[in-house]
């Protein structure tokens, strides 16, 4: 298959590098002192592409009309236009279940860490506050008896559900739709969902159709002992009321691996003292990241061998 051109648009983890030096002849658009004159040069070449969170739209796929494959890293897919992609006869792909398991841990650990502020906790041991000023101050709120509601039942929000139903947590869920064979209460708006439980953890994927979803009017159905825990996309939040609601007592607190504007996050957030924040961080161990990588090649290479892809997403049917 060397004889097939793949375009990398951004550096890429070297298990994605060396397999697909291996395999492909790869254009390295990162490291083109013109990227536009590569394009102009090996664009009708291009047959797949291999990449990390780079946009992909009509603008670039007009550059690469003979493109068959986007094989996408990670499990969202919002910087790549599907639509465009379906339009040009483009196949698109992701890198679902390699991640799942680490990033509902991560999710989970995170509602411990916001739930009983135990960054802040640690942070106050570091300071030498413990010993010069005494114990960290009682937590406010606490995991037992609380109610999840889930917005994204997906393979990753499946996976938490599981971890807290083990903690003895009650679950609920909202989604586009109510699903089959699931159990937990189905609740058919994102408002409804908030009324029904004090713990918002935010799975769904980010784009258009989840902008903002959780917005003023979601946050004060949460009340004032909610918890918002988000692993989803940054876009699903609208952050201004966030923080407004954080602010004025609304909600009781966040923990967010995730933001609007990655990898800024706004001062106001990290002033607030019962906020947790990460730098995106859901899948980031190497042994996943590694699975992750070993699944853009595997896509690329099932591609080209049989015509089919391991992992299309939901709309490629």
């Amino acid at each position: 298959m060397s004889s097939i051109d793949i375009l990398m648009p951004r550096p890429m983890l070297p298990i994605v590098q060396e397999q697909l030096d291996a395999k492909f002849t790869v254009h390295r658009l990162y490291e083109a002192e013109n990227p536009e004159s590569l394009l102009q040069e090996v664009g009708d070449r291009i047959r797949g592409v291999a990449m990390s969170f780079a946009p992909v739209n009509k603008a670039l796929l007009d550059k690469i009309p003979n493109a068959e494959i986007v094989s996408s890293f990670g499990v969202g897919y919002d910087h790549v236009n599907v639509d465009d992609c379906i339009a040009a006869n483009v196949i698109v792909t992701h890198t679902p279940d390699v991640l799942t398991e680490e990033v509902a841990d991560t999710a989970f650990g995170l509602l411990l860490m916001t739930v009983r502020e135990l960054g802040q906790a640690e942070t106050w041991l570091r300071s030498g506050n413990w010993e010069n000023k005494g114990p960290f101050a009682l937590t406010g709120a606490t995991l037992q008896g609380r109610t999840m509601g889930i917005f994204g039942l997906g393979r990753i929000g499946k996976a938490i559900a599981r971890r807290a139903e083990a903690f003895g947590l009650s679950i609920c869920y909202h989604g586009r739709s109510k699903q089959d064979g699931v159990d937990y209460p189905y609740h058919a708006s994102l408002k409804d969902l908030a009324h029904a439980c004090d713990t918002l953890m935010i799975v769904a994927p980010g784009g258009v159709g989840t902008e903002h979803s959780v917005n003023t009017e979601v946050l004060e159905a949460l009340g004032p002992n909610g918890i918002v825990i988000n692993i989803g996309r940054g876009s699903v939040i609208d952050e201004a009321a966030l923080i407004e609601a954080l602010e004025q007592g609304k909600i009781y607190g966040a923990g967010l691996d995730v933001f609007e504007h990655e990898p800024h996050v706004p001062e106001a957030l990290l002033k607030l003292e019962r906020v947790t924040v990460l730098p995106h961080v859901g899948s980031a161990s190497q042994a996943t990241r590694n699975a992750m990588g070993q699944r853009v090649v595997d896509n690329l290479t099932s591609w080209f061998e049989t015509g089919k892809a391991v992992s299309p997403v939901p709309e490629m049917g």
